[in-house]
């Protein structure tokens, strides 16, 4: 008889064979698989006593925290659907979200109560306002988390009839192009998704993972079923601090940790690195934006820690890719370990052009990255006609153009809106944000096409410059035209105090071109 694919089976096999394990540190909490699954299970009851079951939606806004770990499971054990909110929006993004997923109960974050309560008037499908806090405050309408489980009973509810094709959470976009859409999700979905993590990340009972990206991220909780699963060991970083990263590497001896690139910039850009005794070489996984390679190499020979890339979306579930040093690769090829990726088991692959044709694959030709898995959604939430453009005959249309290499990888070149189209060549702006990144006074960069009478758009260069460096325009437009083809060089420069970015360092280019195609009309959106 074969077994439903649920993921509350990964937080079940833990506590039964790691029960006195430490499955979460958060901050001075340590909290074992045995006493996690029971919070799991008196959250469960709390919410079933609340009228709240199968189907319903909960949202959950807070960083990272046990109390967010706890939510994974205690939700979909039960069959509620879990919508993670980005803490980093504005309280009119989180007024869209919650009304439009319909949410009954929000479990707020002590330090994010007077977000929602700016916007609680409109949340007219809201019933149940909880608040996590692991220490004595009151907020007036509130129910605190921890006095709300704490009566309850500690074995597992009486669980509903579950399928495997049901949904475990909605989770919103991240916002880089449009309005967030609701991204559906289901158990098989996010189970299929959590065996490709643990084979092609290695994850295993002993390792030790730091959260340094947000467990609301598609990438963030992506990983918490495969660790839980495995036995392995959360970390919570409840905000991101480079002094406090390496002293958690140091004390928990950290194995593994998945991050965006901005957070790697941070930690090796971090001036004590050589002052922290660090046993273990974990292996850090890049996500959510393919990093600079020369971000690859400092990691490797400086720190002699280990990389490794990871291609996917939201959608996805959202592994599809990864890129690590096998026999076909030299590790110190950091420009193709920076963009490529081999599909994960049980993901099929193709590239297609504007007219649907598969592109060769000849390390030129450049197509859009389109799916076919057990991993890829089920739509998006409420809007089928979003659905329908999505996925297309089979296959998710990622939006994310890339090329076929010799060795099967795929190298993405850009995202399908960001491409800049200059005179009738197709120009890469990651391509030229790496030769920026090499640049000593360069911290961060962002390039995006702005208009030109006659050639349609040419390349901008926005740079944040690094404390205490300086640059002028020509002298970054020289550089550029130096070390790459002056057909894809900046035709300008400007020095920006910072960039605007997703939760996960993906850079929002729409925001950037917006005012410099005020009256314009730009091909390709």
């Amino acid at each position: 008889m074969q077994v439903p694919l649920l993921v509350d089976d990964f937080l079940a096999r833990a506590a039964q064979l790691y029960p006195s394990k430490v499955a979460i540190v958060d901050a001075d909490l340590r909290i074992t698989y045995a006493e996690f699954q029971d919070r799991v299970n008196q959250l469960s009851h709390a919410l079933l006593n609340r009228g709240l079951g199968k189907g319903d939606r909960v949202c959950v806004l807070s960083p990272n925290s046990h109390f967010f770990l706890e939510s994974f499971y205690a939700t979909s054990q039960i069959g509620i659907i879990l919508v993670p909110l980005n803490y980093r929006l504005v309280p009119e993004d989180h007024d869209f979200i919650i009304n439009h997923a319909g949410v009954k109960a929000v479990m707020v974050d002590y330090e994010y109560v007077q977000v929602v309560d700016a916007i609680r008037e409109k949340l007219s499908s809201v019933e149940h306002w909880i608040v996590a806090a692991d220490k004595q405050v009151s907020f007036p309408g509130w129910t605190d988390w921890n006095e709300m489980i704490a009566d309850m009973p500690l074995e597992r509810p009486e669980l509903p009839d579950r399928d495997e094709n049901d949904l475990v959470s909605i989770n919103y976009t991240s916002g880089t192009t449009a309005r967030p859409k609701g991204v559906m999700l289901t158990h098989r979905n996010v189970y299929i998704n959590a065996y490709s993590l643990i084979a092609h990340l290695r994850v295993a009972h002993d390792d030790v993972e730091l959260w340094t990206l947000p467990m609301f991220h598609c990438n963030g909780w992506g990983g918490v079923y495969a660790l839980t699963g495995m036995g392995g060991t959360h970390v919570v970083l409840r905000t991101i601090d480079a002094k406090t990263i390496f002293e958690l590497i140091a004390a928990e001896k950290v194995t593994f940790a998945c991050m965006a690139p901005t957070v790697l910039r941070v930690i090796l850009d971090y001036p004590h690195k050589d002052q922290h005794d660090i046993s273990t070489k974990p292996r850090f996984a890049l996500a959510g934006a393919p990093p600079p390679a020369a971000f690859i190499e400092r990691l490797e020979e400086e720190l002699g820690w280990h990389f490794l890339q990871i291609y996917g979306l939201t959608e996805t579930a959202p592994f599809l890719t990864s890129s690590q040093p096998d026999y076909a690769t030299d590790r110190h090829d950091y420009a193709r370990r920076a963009r490529a990726g081999v599909p994960g088991l049980g993901v099929e692959l193709t590239l297609l052009d504007d007219d649907g044709n598969v592109v060769p694959k000849d390390g030129k030709s450049v197509g859009e990255v389109c799916a076919r898995s057990n991993v890829v959604f089920k739509g998006y939430w409420e809007q089928p006609e979003e659905t329908d453009r999505a996925i297309v005959e089979g296959y998710f249309h990622s939006g994310d153009l890339a090329v076929w290499d010799e060795l099967h990888n795929i190298h993405i070149v850009d995202r399908k809106k960001d491409v800049i189209i200059s005179g009738g060549e197709n120009i890469s702006s990651p391509e030229i944000e790496d030769t920026l990144y090499r640049h000593p006074a360069v911290l961060e960069c962002a390039v995006i096409g702005v208009p030109h009478e006659k050639w349609g758009e040419t390349p901008k260069a926005l740079l944040v410059l690094r404390e205490g460096a300086a640059a002028t325009e020509k002298e970054i437009l020289e550089y550029c035209r130096d070390n790459m083809a002056h057909f894809k060089c900046p035709t300008s420069v400007e020095f920006r105090a910072e960039l605007p970015r997703t939760a996960t360092g993906k850079l929002q280019k729409f925001k950037l071109r917006e005012p410099y195609w005020k009256g314009h009309r730009r091909v390709g959106g």
